[in-house]
């Protein structure tokens, strides 16, 4: 059972799986990114009833322009239908979204529809979803580098200023709390270059669930074992408590 005073305020998700579950079922990759589209739409509800504040899923990382042509287009072609059919349900739960990554680098029409989204949902106060886009965790930190790199050489920024909590102010989105739980399915025990800076105290949960099955018992059950887990930052219980 979920214990309903220990609910993460920030979970990102892995989202891993869409092509093993179209071979398994015997349909091409598109089909399996396609069913893996309703997963998000599940993953979101969930997150609302839970009363989870901010939901982080990783939607296409920089490595992801390697892939075919053909699987591209398919994957574009989805972010486009979500941010058409699904911005208005978005409006109607009152729920922010916000994006992540080198989000220039993808199509203008894309583009276009993704920062009309964020702009007609900006002032929404009921949750936040964030799509990482042409995200990688390398890329956010080396991007920050060069920023604080570049005040640096103009003389604005004393590089001796410069710690952790400085440099996060110059990650893509700082007004995000870190994750408190990272979720990855289909089994995979790495985080593929997800959010490196943000997940350093993060709980991490498994599942070998493929994306496209994952649904409301497998966040329950998520939910349930990072609420049955004693966070210490690095410290002890005994410490916090000082």
């Amino acid at each position: 059972m979920v214990n309903e005073r220990n609910i993460p305020r920030h979970v990102a998700i892995i989202m891993d799986g869409n092509g093993r579950w179209a071979e398994r079922h015997g349909v091409p990759r598109s089909e399996g990114h396609r069913a893996g589209a309703g997963a998000v739409e599940r993953a979101v509800e969930c997150a609302r009833d839970l009363g989870i504040e901010y939901l982080t899923l990783y939607a296409f990382s920089t490595e992801n322009w390697r892939r075919s042509p053909q699987e591209i287009s398919a994957l574009m072609a989805l972010l486009r239908d979500f941010l058409t059919t699904k911005t208005d349900t978005l409006m109607k739960h009152n729920v922010r979204l916000l994006t992540i990554g080198r989000t220039g680098d993808l199509p203008l029409g894309v583009r276009k529809l993704l920062l009309d989204s964020v702009e007609k949902t900006k002032n929404n106060t009921a949750g936040t979803l964030t799509l990482a886009l042409s995200y990688g965790g390398r890329a956010e930190i080396a991007d920050a580098a060069k920023k604080i790199a570049k005040l640096a050489a103009m003389g604005k920024l004393d590089p001796e200023k410069v710690d952790e909590k400085l440099f996060s102010t110059y990650l893509y989105c700082p007004e995000l709390p870190d994750p408190d739980l990272m979720i990855r399915t289909s089994g995979e025990l790495r985080i593929s270059n997800f959010m490196l800076y943000e997940l350093a105290y993060a709980e991490l949960y498994v599942t070998d669930v493929l994306w496209p099955d994952f649904g409301k018992k497998e966040m329950l059950a998520a939910i349930e074992a990072y609420s049955k887990r004693e966070r210490r930052f690095g410290g002890r219980k005994n410490e916090e408590q000082k």
